[in-house]
C-alpha cells in the first residue's frame, strides 16, 4: 500500500513523501492517527498544494529562525556528563541533550532533528553543533562537555 506521510516518522520516511508500507500498518495505524493519507490520484494532486502551503508557512518563520541564530551567536552551551579519570565520558552527547540544554540555559526551543553533530562526542572538551533550522538559515552552536 502506498501512502503520503503527513509527518516525519522514524524508519518510515519524511513528511510529504510517498512510501510503500504494509497494508495493515497503513490501514490500522497511520491513516486513523492522521499520520498518512492513501496515495490515490486525488491525494497525489493535493500533495503539491500541501507542499506549497507548508513552504509558505516555513517562509514566514525565517525571521524567527534568524533571531534564534542571532541569540545563540557567540554563546557557549555547557553540557554535564559523567566521565572517567582520562576524560572519556560514559556514553556520548546526543542532539537530544543539546536540545534540552538549549531550552534550560538559553530558553530556546529547537527540535532535536534540526541539530546535527558532525563528530562523535565521547570526550570532555569543546565541540560545535550545526543547527539546520531552515533551508536559508543555518547556525552553529558551540558547546562544552564538562565533568559532573
Amino acid at each position: 500500500m502506498e501512502v503520503i506521510l503527513l509527518k516525519d516518522l522514524d524508519k518510515v520516511g519524511d513528511k510529504h513523501t510517498i512510501v510503500s508500507v504494509k497494508n495493515g500498518y497503513g490501514r490500522n495505524f497511520l491513516i486513523p492517527r492522521g499520520l498518512a493519507l492513501i496515495a490515490n490520484d486525488v491525494n497525489r494532486g493535493k500533495l503539491d498544494d500541501l507542499k506549497k502551503r507548508e513552504e509558505a508557512e516555513e517562509a514566514k518563520k525565517v525571521g524567527f529562525y534568524q533571531s534564534i541564530v542571532d541569540k545563540l551567536d557567540g554563546k557557549v552551551l555547557k553540557i554535564g556528563a559523567k566521565a572517567g579519570t582520562s576524560g572519556k565520558i560514559f556514553g556520548s552527547v546526543t542532539n537530544v541533550q543539546i536540545a534540552q540544554a538549549l531550552k534550560e540555559q538559553f530558553d530556546v526551543e529547537v527540535d532535536r532533528k534540526k541539530i546535527d553533530i558532525p563528530e562523535e562526542v565521547k570526550n570532555l572538551g569543546a565541540y560545535e553543533a550545526v543547527l539546520n533550522l531552515h533551508k536559508e538559515v543555518d547556525g552553529k552552536i558551540n558547546f562544552e562537555v564538562v565533568a559532573e
